[in-house]
């Protein structure tokens, strides 16, 4: 299992809100391919999938806030 974080984007950011995920659960993503886009008060990031596989679980939902360093979810 690989988990999928929220990256560190600094600036003093210690949240973001997931604005949507590109793939749903039980898809197969390649290295590198958006997984999810994540958005602050002051910008949007998207975040690749670290390796390839599938998309196992999500754990924090459209519309949700994650910190920084937290799982958005998981590949195997």
């Amino acid at each position: 299992m690989t988990a999928i974080l929220v990256p560190d984007l600094g600036d003093g950011i210690v949240s973001v809100e997931v604005a949507s995920w590109y793939k749903a659960e039980g898809a197969v993503v390649m290295k590198d391919d958006d997984l999810v886009e994540l958005v602050t008060d002051k910008a949007s990031f998207n975040v690749p999938a670290p390796v390839s596989g599938v998309l196992q679980r999500i754990h924090v939902a459209a519309g949700q806030e994650a910190v920084i360093g937290s799982s958005l979810g998981e590949l195997v």
